[in-house]
């Protein structure tokens, strides 16, 4: 019988080699990182170059799950399966210390690794995009035109299982050496955060459209990372 574990294991690829402490190997803490984000930036190697493509992402579980045009280079080159290493990085501070080698920032970041594949199945890639839009903004696919057979032709998606991953985060604020606090420098944490601002409608908006219910939780002023989390569990529950 196979151990049943919440944790990734902790291999040469994954592991955490420069402070340590600050890794994250068990799932809660990897999913709440990648579930708080929108934005994900995919590596690959294409005939021994390297790229690094930032693209919307979303996720199923244990799988993660990405777009683009069929025509995308990276798409067409994961096509067949290929590693990959998806990355998601939150910038949550700033911190100002006495000295240039204490000055950090506060942050939460995920890596993770898997092989890419593409989702063939017409019905199985309508559900998925039908997914991605509810996952980000909770039941508005309901609302839209469906899309046509011609869009969904002309858009890939690409799954991929985690089979390893990290997250590592510095939340401590300032850090300096016992002797530097003494000094008459100014040090700081200068938080930073992605908030929702006024939304501007369409100018050809029909006359009479009323701001969708689903995006209630869409109001000026609130963190996007929140709001992220939010939808996750409003669309997926709290797996």
């Amino acid at each position: 019988m196979s151990e049943v574990t919440d944790r990734y294991p902790v291999t040469e690829r994954n592991k955490v080699r420069r402070l340590h402490e600050r890794g994250r190997h068990d799932y809660a803490s990897v999913y709440e990182i990648l579930d708080a984000a929108m934005i994900c930036h995919v590596s690959y190697v294409i005939d021994g170059q390297p790229y690094c493509t930032p693209t919307a992402f979303w996720r199923e579980g244990n799988h993660l799950y990405w777009h683009g045009s069929s025509a995308s280079r990276m798409l067409r080159t994961q096509k067949p399966g290929t590693p990959v290493c998806v990355t998601v990085t939150h910038l949550d501070s700033l911190v100002l210390a006495r000295c240039g080698f204490n000055h950090s920032v506060d942050y939460r970041s995920a890596m993770c690794f898997g092989n890419a594949h593409i989702i063939d199945d017409l019905d199985e890639k309508a559900k998925l995009l039908e997914l991605m839009i509810d996952r980000f903004y909770p039941g508005r696919n309901a609302e839209l035109r469906p899309s046509t057979t011609q869009e969904l032709k002309a858009t890939m998606v690409i799954g991929m299982n985690i089979d390893e991953a990290s997250g590592k985060v510095r939340n401590k604020g300032v850090g300096d050496e016992e002797e530097d606090y003494a000094l008459p420098i100014y040090a700081a944490r200068i938080p930073v955060t992605q908030v929702i601002g006024t939304p501007e409608d369409c100018p050809r908006l029909v006359e009479g459209v009323p701001f969708p219910k689903g995006l209630a939780g869409f109001t000026p002023g609130r963190r996007l990372d929140e709001i992220m989390r939010e939808s996750y569990k409003k669309t997926y529950g709290e797996t």
